[in-house]
């Protein structure tokens, strides 16, 4: 099924460096998990950057209650809130409306675009080393952060790169908790050309760029605190009822990567 947007609404509050200013855009997709995605937005909007940054959060049809408090702390705290539900008339999860809008707007700012997922906490220097990096790099698409526990241990989606240090490229994909997408990427594809049927993207996204002739990296001395599928509970029956698990993966349709 196609998907339905509009146009953003530009009566929206907005973070320094609006207005084609930033070179940086960071974003933040979220449903009803406040409380970790606010954890999310302090410490985004705490990173120490040589240049502003644009930082959006998209709200994929929250409950009312949640979508108030959002737009209250957007205020208060001076990230931007774009509502899906301004922009589409389909149903959550909206990853593609997401990264389609965060691509147009990307690309006509001159800027890159950083996803930093609401279970993940980024350090001060987390986005300035991701930036500085993807640049030293050639034809880079793609630089992600290891993710891990509280403890600082490497945990998912990352398991892969336990005891890996420095750069690593990645031939395969790389997931998106805490990924850099350079704007020299975004400019050479179309997300429009994503397969609506799915729901997540970070594997089309990293064949998009190795198809390309673009590369991707895991900065595996750069980490972020991440709780696995904190902004999508029902994911945790992975590992306490499988059946249950698969049942709303298969059965339901969820989580189509």
């Amino acid at each position: 099924m196609p998907v339905a947007e509009r146009q953003p609404d530009d009566r929206r509050p907005a973070a320094a460096g609006v207005g084609g200013a930033a070179r940086l855009h960071v974003v933040t997709p979220v449903k009803d998990s406040i409380d970790l995605t606010l954890q999310t937005a302090a410490a985004v909007l705490v990173s120490r950057t040589a240049e502003p940054f644009l930082y959006t959060i998209y709200n994929d049809f929250s409950t009312p209650e949640n979508t108030a408090l959002l737009e209250r702390k957007s205020r208060e705290m001076g990230f931007r809130l774009v509502n899906l539900a301004d922009l589409t008339d389909t149903p959550s999860p909206n990853y593609l409306v997401t990264l389609r809008t965060a691509q147009r707007e990307a690309v006509e700012a001159g800027a890159s675009l950083l996803i930093v997922e609401s279970d993940v906490v980024v350090d001060p220097d987390t986005v300035r080393r991701l930036v500085e990096g993807a640049a030293e790099r050639p034809r880079c698409a793609l630089a992600a952060a290891v993710t891990v526990d509280e403890r600082g241990e490497v945990n998912y989606p990352y398991l892969r790169m336990k005891g890996r240090r420095g750069v690593v490229e990645e031939s395969k994909h790389l997931s998106f908790c805490c990924t850099l997408l350079t704007h020299a990427f975004l400019s050479a594809v179309d997300f429009a050309a994503l397969d609506p049927a799915k729901q997540w993207f970070d594997v089309s996204i990293s064949h998009m760029a190795l198809r390309a002739d673009f590369s991707n990296y895991v900065f595996c001395d750069v980490r972020v605190l991440h709780r696995p599928h904190g902004s999508r509970p029902w994911k945790m029956l992975k590992y306490s009822s499988r059946l249950k698990y698969y049942w709303q993966k298969f059965l339901k349709g969820r989580d189509k990567i």
